[in-house]
C-alpha cells in the first residue's frame, strides 16, 4: 500500500494538483525556491492538526527562510478549505483526488503515511521523514536548502 521512502538527493517527482483554491500546481512551478511538502493522513484528525499548527506556529521563520509550504492528501477543495479556514493556516493544502502525488512520493493511497520532504531550489530531495518530524528539525533542511541555493 505505501511505497518506499525516495531517497535524499534524488530528483523530485513531477506532479500537477490543484490547491483548495483551485489553483494548478506543478513542480517546475515551484523552481528557484525551497518546498516542504507535508504529507498527512487526513483534514481534522489530531496529530495531522497538531504538525499543521506547529507550521503555522513558525511560519514566520518559514517566510524568513524563503520557503513554501504545502499539506498534501487525497481530500477535496471543500475539506481543504473549511481545515486550512478553522486553523488559519498561512499555507495551501493540495487535493491529491486520484492519490497520484501521493503514490509518486511514496506515501500510499487511501490512507496516506505521514510524511515530510523538502525540496531544493533545483528540485533535489534535501530531507525525507516519515512521521511527524520536529518543525525544528524541518526548518533545520530548509535552512541548509537556502544556504545551498545562495552560495
Amino acid at each position: 500500500m505505501f511505497g518506499s521512502l525516495l531517497a535524499v538527493g534524488s530528483k523530485a517527482p513531477e506532479f500537477g494538483v490543484v490547491d483548495d483554491g483551485g489553483n494548478k500546481l506543478t513542480l517546475a512551478m515551484l523552481s528557484g525556491v525551497p518546498t516542504v511538502l507535508v504529507f498527512y493522513p487526513g483534514d481534522d484528525t489530531t496529530i495531522c492538526t497538531a504538525q499543521l499548527c506547529e507550521i503555522r506556529d513558525n511560519w514566520n521563520t518559514f517566510r524568513k527562510l524563503g520557503a513554501r509550504v504545502y499539506g498534501v492528501n487525497g481530500q477535496g477543495q471543500r475539506s481543504h478549505r473549511h481545515f486550512i479556514e478553522k486553523h488559519r493556516f498561512p499555507f495551501p493544502l493540495l487535493a491529491d483526488e486520484g492519490w497520484r502525488m501521493c503514490r509518486a512520493y511514496g506515501c500510499g493511497f487511501w490512507l496516506v503515511r505521514r510524511t515530510v520532504y523538502v525540496i531544493d531550489a533545483d528540485g533535489v530531495i534535501r530531507y525525507a521523514q516519515r512521521g511527524k518530524p520536529s518543525t525544528a528539525e524541518i526548518l533545520k533542511a530548509v535552512e541548509g536548502c537556502s544556504k545551498t541555493t545562495t552560495s
